[in-house]
């Protein structure tokens, strides 16, 4: 092995020791105008870039394909909203432009078409949201976020219109899903009725778990 894998092993260690609650703090420190005044902002974006920059760390990757932010955009996070994180890693070793393949990108185009503005915040977290849902778990957990009740919140204050739908609690990765399949005509759903499908724990059960970040440190 040369000096770079060893470097890179050694940086893939570390990072996998290491406390994800520390790192959230650390990219929280020095806190902007912007972030003060918007907490639950910062607080949702200090969790997608920890959980991104630890999957990055373990998958000896970049932040970008953890969190489907370009360079542009990262750098922007860091200079608006959490410039504690610019110690964590070099945005000027970021791609240009996050890569999306043909699932991510419906979903991407779904969240879009649903955000509440136009505003770069917004286009963040549609970017976020549909990097994460690739992920294997609950959406809330692959977010970073603390509970399922958070990403909730998310969903209600930046797709409105997609929360005002999910009338029956369904699971955020499961209600996106079918939306996308509402679009294209056609249902997976063979029961007739939600109440009488023998899935419906897997679309409406609980999602108690253990938090996002403490789970991204056990991976």
């Amino acid at each position: 092995m040369g000096a770079l894998e060893h470097s890179i092993a050694r940086d893939a260690q570390a990072f996998a020791a290491f406390d994800p609650i520390e790192l959230y703090r650390l990219i929280r420190a020095n806190e902007t105008r912007r972030a003060s005044a918007d907490p639950f902002m910062a607080h949702v974006m200090a969790c997608a870039l920890a959980a991104g920059i630890l999957d990055a760390r373990q998958m000896h990757d970049n932040v970008s394909d953890a969190t489907g932010l370009g360079r542009a955009a990262l750098a922007a996070i860091l200079r608006e909203w959490l410039p504690g994180a610019g110690s964590l890693f070099s945005v000027a070793s970021e791609p240009a432009v996050a890569v999306l393949d043909e699932e991510e990108s419906q979903l991407f185009e779904l969240l879009s078409s649903h955000k509440v503005d136009a505003s770069e915040e917004a286009r963040w977290i549609v970017a976020i949201v549909a990097r994460r849902a690739m992920a294997p778990r609950h959406l809330w957990q692959d977010l970073g976020l603390a509970n399922r009740a958070e990403l909730s919140q998310l969903v209600a204050r930046w797709f409105p219109k997609l929360a005002a739908g999910n009338v029956g609690n369904m699971k955020w990765k499961k209600f996106f899903y079918r939306k996308l399949c509402e679009l294209e005509g056609f249902t997976l759903c063979a029961a007739p009725t939600c109440a009488e499908c023998s899935d419906f724990h897997d679309c409406f059960g609980d999602e108690d778990a253990e938090s996002g970040l403490a789970r991204l440190s056990r991976r």
